[in-house]
């Protein structure tokens, strides 16, 4: 049957490595993930969601349902899935929807998993149809169909696979197709963390990295972040290398305010981008509306890139309103780049 399954295949000998973010690769941001449904901060109705799931599967010696998790870069989503893993007793392969070109590269992965296994897929909304196709019965039964010549010659075969869980990864829930989203036993969003959870992670990220921090740096660290735990921890590193070279090695408010300030991140979290995307609303646009491909021409910047990145959370502290005529900065955005309001415009 391997030659079978090579003849779909794209040759893609990336599928594995998927496409993830350079700070994901960090030895010392891996060493900082949470290994524990126990260990981990936050998110904590989609905590104790997969704490029932776990141990009724568990008890049942059974793998967990399928679980579908969306929201906003960098909350949490493939920590969840080396969880749901380490919970589980099972492996985790790791791959992307980008990655999947072929129905082979699906497959590959698919009989090489064992009983308990859990296969993350993350961008699971830009896996291309033909390959989403072959996961509906991978899902629902565990096997996989073939289909062998063409015409009156045609021949099924059905491969039984190992009982593994799928754990699926987005941030455009709405780009997937009903036939897959409604395949998933465990649908969970995760919203952008609140400050005091921030702090915690904070905290314990610099216990990890062996860094001095008082309360008020964990603050403000906190308060920059975006309610996003990867920036927090990338974030902590950049402010350590600054406190360790122009500090006494102890990161305070003080340090954290200098370290940021050098890094483009505002007493809000706004990066540049964030700051372009806003002054692009309102310089060009007059504050709007103004449709995202429009100021994605001006900025010269990925519409996707501005949806996925910088609009959640825009949108979250209130700083732009979505319209069906397109975007419109907010008079809270007007106010925070220093641009004179008029009533006017917000009645």
């Amino acid at each position: 049957m391997s030659d079978d399954i090579i003849s779909y295949s794209s040759g893609n000998h990336d599928v594995l490595a998927g496409e993830p973010l350079p700070e994901d690769k960090d030895a010392e941001i891996l060493s900082l993930r949470p290994e524990r449904l126990s260990e981990y901060v936050g998110q904590t109705e989609v905590v104790e969601t997969l704490k029932i799931a776990i141990e009724a599967a568990m008890q049942r010696y059974e793998p967990i349902d399928h679980v579908l998790l969306h929201g906003p870069p960098g909350l949490g989503k493939t920590t969840l899935a080396h969880i749901i893993a380490n919970e589980m007793g099972g492996n985790l392969t790791i791959t992307s929807g980008p990655a999947l070109e072929k129905g082979g590269d699906l497959i590959g992965l698919l009989t090489h998993l064992e009983s308990n296994d859990i296969l993350f897929i993350d961008e699971i909304h830009r896996m291309p149809k033909s390959v989403e196709e072959f996961l509906y019965p991978a899902m629902e039964d565990f096997a996989i169909d073939f289909v062998f010549d063409k015409g009156v010659h045609a021949r099924s075969h059905r491969f039984q696979l190992k009982r593994f869980a799928l754990v699926g990864a987005t941030t455009r829930v709405g780009l997937l197709s009903a036939p897959l989203r409604d395949r998933f036993g465990i649908f969970r969003n995760l919203d952008f963390y609140a400050e005091s959870d921030l702090v915690k992670i904070t905290k314990r990220s610099a216990a990890l990295l062996g860094v001095a921090m008082d309360d008020e740096g964990a603050v403000t660290l906190a308060q920059r972040s975006r309610g996003t735990p990867r920036i927090v921890n990338r974030l902590l590193k950049r402010v350590r290398d600054y406190t360790q070279v122009r500090a006494d090695g102890t990161i305070t408010t003080g340090t954290v305010s200098a370290a940021l300030k050098l890094e483009g991140v505002d007493e809000r979290g706004l990066t540049d981008l964030d700051r372009r995307y806003l002054n692009t609303i309102i310089k060009f646009y007059h504050g709007g509306p103004v449709g995202i491909e429009a100021i994605a021409a001006t900025l010269q910047e990925e519409s996707d890139t501005l949806v996925d990145i910088v609009e959640p959370y825009l949108l979250k502290i209130g700083f732009i309103t979505r319209t069906s005529s397109g975007r419109k900065a907010s008079e809270e955005s007007f106010r925070h780049l220093g641009f004179k309001v008029q009533a006017k415009m917000f009645s």
